[in-house]
């Protein structure tokens, strides 16, 4: 399959199915989308709607039972895990509700570590810029335990974008900051986008968060029940109630 080179991530009629004969879940029923390149998406649902098993499929960090995964043009399969391992460290950036830093290194340690495990040269005039960009050139020998909650997010985005990846997956990425914290983290994913062409997949929960998105995607049951262009806080909120409503949580 020929996908354009403007797309960043495709998905074919994923299913995602937990469980044997008589125990049976089905956290994902057929998902179809595609992402431009260069574009912000927040991902949204009630408890249970398949989020999260969305992004880890389309992030190559769960395996679709059935359908296909694209990330830049190339199909995410086959291999064993240690391709789907070097695809990951060649085309994807993770940024996680708890940072996931590694508590014995420095800041700059941690976000050239993506590098070193990929085999790649460390250029640490880009990390260096990088995170002088998110706003901690002055914590590049700080651990993460003398930095705050907000910062060690910065570090994190800085260490998804220091690969250079196609696709940044973000989960929850505001869920364990505060008001100020947050609104800064979503400023910088929104850069993220401008001005390094990254490509941003956020699950959140907050109407809040997911109107700093392009669009919002809107998940029930397994299905992609919705789509929200320009999005702002309160249409979401009131979509998100209706949809609630509507599957009975």
């Amino acid at each position: 399959m020929n996908t354009s080179m403007e797309e960043a991530l495709r998905l074919e009629a994923v299913r995602r199915v937990y469980g044997g004969d008589g125990n049976r879940v089905t956290a994902l029923d057929g998902v179809s989308l595609a992402l431009p390149a260069g574009s912000f998406t927040a991902v949204m649902g009630p408890s249970g709607s398949g989020k999260s098993t969305l992004l880890q499929c389309a992030a190559g960090l769960d395996r679709p039972t059935e359908g296909r995964v694209y990330v830049d043009g190339a199909e995410l399969a086959g291999g064993g895990e240690a391709a789907l391992t070097r695809f990951r460290r060649e085309r994807i950036g993770f940024v996680f509700q708890r940072f996931n830093l590694l508590p014995t290194l420095t800041v700059m340690q941690n976000v050239t570590l993506p590098l070193k495990l990929a085999g790649r040269r460390v250029d640490r005039r880009r990390a260096r810029s990088i995170l002088e960009r998110v706003g901690l050139g002055d914590r590049l020998h700080h651990r993460p335990a003398e930095l705050s909650g907000g910062q060690q997010q910065r570090v994190a985005i800085a260490r998804a974008l220091v690969t250079e990846p196609k696709v940044v997956f973000a989960d929850e990425p505001t869920g364990a900051l505060d008001t100020r914290s947050a609104r800064e983290v979503l400023a910088l994913l929104q850069e993220s986008v401008r001005v390094y062409g990254r490509t941003i997949v956020m699950v959140t929960h907050d109407p809040v968060a997911a109107s700093h998105a392009d669009q919002v995607l809107f998940l029930a049951d397994g299905r992609l029940v919705g789509r929200m262009a320009a999005p702002t806080a309160e249409r979401v909120a009131e979509h998100m109630t209706r949809l609630g409503e509507l599957v009975g949580v």
